[in-house]
Parts: C-alpha cells; structure tokens; sequence
C-alpha cells in the first residue's frame, strides 16, 4: 500500500517536473529577444532560484564536508553547464529543436555505463541510440545541409552532455545509508551554479531596464518580470524539487520515460505561445528521437549488485532517471 502511494506520488511529481521544465523555454527566449544576453537570463534564474532555497542550504550546510564532490559536480553540470549551453542555444535555434538535441543525453548516458563503468550494453540500448540518432537528423533536416544555426546545435548538444551529468548524481547514492538529501544537493547545486554564472555572465553589465518593461511572446506583450518570476520559481525551484525527489520515488525507467515528456511539452508550448511552428518530418523526427531515448533507458542493464567500476556511482538507476533537465 505504502509503496503503491509512493508511487504514485513519485509519478505525479515527475508530471509536475516535465510541466515545468517544459516551460522554460518559452518564458526565457521573449527575454533574450527582449535585449538580455542568454548567460543573463540563466544568471537571474539560478541566481534568483538560488536565493529562494537559501535557508535550505542553511539547513543542510553539513552537506559541505560530507559531500563536496556532489555538491560541486551538481552546480557545474546539472545547473550551470545544462542552463547556460540551453539558454545559448535559444538564442539561436528553435525551442523545440533545442529541447529534443538535449534529449540526446539518455543515449549519451550509455557511453558512461560502457565506458566508463564497463558495464556491457544490449543491442535493444544501442539500437536506441541509433533510433536517436536518425530522428536527430530529420529534426534538423540533415539533408538541406543543416538548416538550423550550428553553433546553436552545438550548444544544444552541449546542455545534452552537461545533462548526462544531472542524470548520473540526482540520485548518486540514493540507497545508502549516507544518502545526501537530495533537497539540499539541488540548494547548493543552484548556490554553486549562481557563483560560477556570475564569473561567466558578468551581470553587472546587464541590461536591467528591460526587466521594467514587456516582453513580446509571438504579438502579445507580458511583463519582463513576470516571465522572470516564472523561471525562477516554477521553471527552476519546482522543478529541480519536484524532478530529483520523483527520482527517489520511482524506477529509473518511469522516470526517464516521464522526463522524456518535457521535450513533447517545450515543443507544444513554444508552438502555441511563440509561433515555432515545426515541418511534419521534425515533428517525426521528435517522436523518433523520443522514442530511442526511451528504448535506451530502458534496456539499459541494471547495476551489478556488487561494487561497481571505479569511477561510477553507488547506483546506476540514477544514471538513467532524473526529470532534466534542462531546460
């Protein structure tokens, strides 16, 4: 009973994640189109986010000696190298296109199994990764000789390798009777992340004025503020919570499915709100590029019950679940 109930929490947060991941994009590209660099937006909304679970951190600022090494990795990939390479990407390429690059990274996450725990990968996983791969290539219609800005591909493919990192420590762990609170890792992953952004984004030469003013999604002028309020507290202090503790309260296969949703969710929201409308080969492309994330996650070997490979986490299930990222 108890674990049904768990379940279904865990389900019902993961939704919630995916919900409010899947709408960052669309608050944060009317602000960098607004006049605010993309290393801005993603400083206001860590750097604000960050002030939010300040007492958290407080609360758990043991955390500091007993796991610096996680605290450290979880502010550098999980916040500041998935949102910055995002972010960026925004700037130049469609939300949708953006999103499904960065869901490369179940299939990512297999070179770290393979090559790093050297764990052996089924064929059904590599098959995945190729399925990926090939629904990739019709999102940005490899054949017109990549119609999409390539550095904005390339900085989409980044936030998908700083998202393998979010994947292999939001629940780096979690079965251990040492286990960090994943609350307090996700306060000073945004507490790390805003001090990395700050040396990189250099805030003080930001265009604050346009924070006073409105916004342009797809004809309609929203508050600047709003859209930043958004970012903050539902699109980064919900959903890091909601998506890390769903990640204890589920299989890492429901998870990951669950996350795969954000892409689906960006993709409809940037479509009805700012007017990305994608061609019918993108569209499936997407549900391709979906679909092998899936097939990889899931065939992916569970962890051996012994030690695993130096180098590896005390877990691979979080390796493969996590609701994302990134965005």
């Amino acid at each position: 009973m108890h674990a049904s109930q768990g379940r279904s929490v865990g389900l019902g947060l993961a939704l919630a994640s995916a919900f409010a991941f899947g709408g960052s994009g669309v608050a944060a590209k009317p602000l960098i189109e607004a006049g605010l660099d993309p290393l801005h937006v993603v400083w206001l909304r860590v750097t604000g986010a960050a002030l939010v679970m300040l007492p958290v951190a407080w609360r758990h600022r043991r955390l500091v000696l007993r796991k610096p090494a996680l605290l450290a990795g979880f502010g550098l990939l999980a916040v500041a190298g998935v949102q910055a390479c995002y972010f960026a990407s925004l700037s130049r390429i469609p939300v949708g296109v953006a999103l499904l690059v960065e869901y490369l990274a179940p299939a990512l996450v297999l070179g770290w199994v393979r090559f790093v725990q050297r764990r052996p990968v089924t064929r059904a996983a590599a098959a995945g990764v190729v399925l990926a791969a090939g629904g990739l290539a019709c999102v940005v219609e490899i054949w017109s000789g990549l119609s999409f800005d390539a550095l904005g591909l390339l900085l989409a493919l980044g936030a998908a390798c700083c998202q393998v990192g979010y994947f292999v420590l939001s629940d780096h762990g979690g079965d251990s009777d040492d286990a960090a609170d994943p609350i307090g890792v996700i306060a000073y992953g945004l507490l790390i992340g805003s001090l990395v952004l700050t040396v990189l984004a250099r805030p003080w030469g930001m265009k604050w004025s346009v924070l006073g003013g409105s916004a342009d999604m797809n004809g309609t002028p929203v508050p600047a503020a709003l859209l930043l309020c958004w970012i903050v507290l539902i699109a980064t202090v919900v959903a890091y919570i909601t998506g890390v503790v769903s990640v204890r309260k589920l299989s890492p296969q429901v998870a990951g499915v669950v996350a795969c949703l954000e892409a689906v969710l960006a993709t409809v929201f940037a479509w009805v709100l700012l007017g990305e409308h994608l061609a019918a080969p993108q569209i499936i492309g997407g549900a391709v590029v979906l679909c092998g994330a899936f097939i990889a996650q899931s065939s992916t070997p569970r962890a051996p019950s012994g030690p695993v490979a130096a180098g590896g986490p005390a877990s691979a299930e979080g390796e493969l679940s996590a609701g994302h990222s990134a965005a």
